[in-house]
């Protein structure tokens, strides 16, 4: 049967036929869809959300360990946290077969950085697959846990974004069952102490050896031959810019495994071509193995070192051919991302942005929704660099400014999935050593920027059972928060939020306020429905004849308020009824109504 599939999709599809029976993540795009896509084959794989991304690659290694054929997935800078675990899996190789996709980013769609993980392959010596297309993603997929247990080795799945959102034909098969073997404990494979760690890292160069020799002549690397002037070398779905920029025009090297790399077929490929063109994304990869080789090539000479490539981009870097471009008088209005009407996030930000002078508060923030705070009018987030760091970044200054002598307080925000993930940890460490800034967890009871995915907050798996609630005030108080400097609010009550901050602000140790109100977009359980009665039963309207234009609700930043220079409206179907801008109109012009 052939359908269309995303490539998430056709990751998971290919899972599934490849006989996995254990998935792990945590959620990331551009690779969230692969483990939402896994609860459909529940009868033949387990699936689920992981608090972070070295605990679903630890999950995940475990059963492999148990000779189950198991995967983890994560976006790109997930890696870095799965790091620990995954260098030293490399060394002890595998039982059942193991997969660690991971997926790249370039052009920062959707990510705070832009990393090429086929250097992590390398580095942590990995075999490492890289598909072109859907249909390649649901085939590598699917050979990758034989292909694991072949060469004894675990198997790193390179995709980008655009391979992961981008939709093919995929012609599916049935599910390959492995058997699982009864445990048998390894303690030299698998007990890394120095004595045994040091006679698998010499053993780990034989299986990377062992793979090279693999690689010079397996399915995954082939080679198209036409016009001999140009070859191309090319990987992933820069195959496909290339493809579309040359046709016919020059033949390939199409590397779909390439760590580690085919040396003797690369050599025997440029041998039989005039020019040598790497067409690669992001970092010079390929690219350094060929002139290691003492192969001459032009690539990133003309190709730029990141960014996300399109076939204009490589048509004009090898070819010198201009892009067609369409201009237009038209002006383009510029629509930043903005938090969501009725987002509970934004009366947390509204209060913060109006006492930051004030007060002096250094607001240090993490990755979620809720860094859009930043954004004007509210202007209320003032760093953002990784998963939990918001909370560890303000233990440390306001350690510092206080040796210092200076005044200034540290907010620290995050939300309760990324606490979850690693806050937890930050926040003890707060704790432990007497840091005095304020954490503030925002709770919206699910993960919100990725897609609304559960997690050890809201009371239910991936795949749908009901499962325990973390307790954030309880868990505040067992890590050593004091029980009164925990304070739990509504954060559309700003009245309630300043109060809580007024209380927070003033003591001299460690605090969490903790903003509970369910994202206006998920889907509401029936605990939210308990908790919440309110939730979207009403709106807001304004009384044109109280209303004076003064603007004062639209600097909450609600994108349901529509200004002009006449009047300010609110677009009832945008409107979810928080009533910030209620509370911040001084001409109580603004009503709250029934829907």
């Amino acid at each position: 049967m052939k359908v269309i599939m995303s490539g998430n999709e056709a990751i998971a599809r290919g899972a599934y036929e490849g006989g996995a029976r254990f998935a792990s993540a945590y959620p990331g795009t551009p690779s969230t869809e692969i483990l939402e896509n896994m609860p459909q084959y529940g009868d033949a794989v387990y699936s689920e959300w992981a608090p972070n991304e070295k605990v679903a690659t630890e999950a995940a290694i475990g059963a492999s360990i148990a000779g189950v054929r198991s995967f983890c997935a994560m976006k790109h800078v997930g890696m870095n946290v799965a790091a620990d675990p995954i260098y030293t899996f490399a060394y002890t190789g595998v039982t059942g077969g193991f997969v660690m996709v991971v997926a790249d980013d370039p052009g920062q769609h959707s990510s705070q950085n832009e990393q090429d993980n086929r250097n992590q392959a390398k580095a942590a010596r990995l075999l490492m697959l890289e598909p072109s297309d859907s249909q390649e993603a649901h085939d590598y997929m699917k050979k990758a846990f034989a292909l694991s247990e072949k060469m004894d080795m675990p198997v790193l799945m390179h995709v980008t974004t655009r391979v992961c959102h981008s939709k093919g034909i995929v012609e599916l098969g049935e599910r390959e069952e492995a058997a699982v073997p009864d445990y048998e404990p390894k303690i030299k494979k698998y007990v890394t102490a120095p004595a045994n760690a040091k006679v698998l890292r010499a053993t780990l160069e034989e299986r990377v050896e062992a793979a090279r020799a693999f690689a010079n002549d397996c399915e995954f690397n082939r080679v198209e031959m036409h016009d001999t002037k140009i070859g191309v070398v090319t990987s992933g779905v820069s195959y496909q810019y290339a493809r579309e920029t040359f046709g016919d025009n020059a033949s390939y090297l199409k590397l779909g495994l390439t760590f580690p790399l085919p040396y003797d077929l690369m050599k025997d490929f440029c041998s039989k071509v005039d020019k040598v063109y790497v067409v690669e994304e992001m970092d010079p990869y390929l690219e350094e193995h060929l002139k290691m080789l003492g192969i001459e090539c032009t690539g990133k000479d003309v190709i730029p070192h990141y960014d996300e490539l399109n076939t204009d981009i490589v048509r004009k870097a090898f070819c010198g051919i201009e892009p067609e471009t369409y201009t237009s008088d038209m002006q383009t209005v510029v629509r930043p991302p903005a938090l969501c009407a009725g987002c509970p996030h934004r009366g947390l930000f509204y209060c913060l942005s109006k006492r930051q002078k004030k007060d002096g508060l250094m607001i240090t923030g993490d990755i979620g929704c809720y860094t859009l705070g930043m954004a004007a009018p509210l202007n209320a987030l003032h760093s953002c660099i990784c998963m939990g760091a918001s909370l560890s970044q303000g233990h440390g200054a306001s350690i510092a400014l206080r040796d210092a002598g200076k005044k200034t307080k540290v907010v620290s925000v995050i939300g309760d999935s990324t606490f979850f993930h690693t806050g937890v940890n930050s926040l003890m460490d707060a704790v432990y050593n007497s840091g005095s800034n304020l954490s503030i967890i925002l709770d919206n009871r699910i993960t919100g920027m990725t897609g609304h995915q559960q997690n050890p907050g809201t009371g239910y798996t991936l795949m749908g059972k009901e499962a325990p609630e973390v307790d954030i005030p309880a868990l505040c108080k067992a890590i050593g928060v004091k029980e009164e400097n925990i304070i739990t609010v509504n954060p559309n009550h700003l009245d309630e939020v300043n109060a809580a901050l007024d209380t927070l602000l003033a003591k001299d140790e460690p605090t969490v306020l903790i903003t509970r109100w369910p994202c206006v977009l998920k889907k509401f359980s029936q605990q939210d429905i308990d908790e919440f009665p309110t939730l979207h039963k009403t709106q807001c309207v304004i009384d044109q004849d109280k209303c004076k234009n003064c603007k004062m609700c639209v600097k909450t930043g609600c994108p349901a308020l529509i200004s002009t220079k006449e009047k300010v409206v609110i677009d009832y179907t945008s409107c979810n009824g928080c009533t910030v801008c209620k509370q911040v109109c001084p001409f109580n012009a603004i009503e709250e109504v029934t829907r």
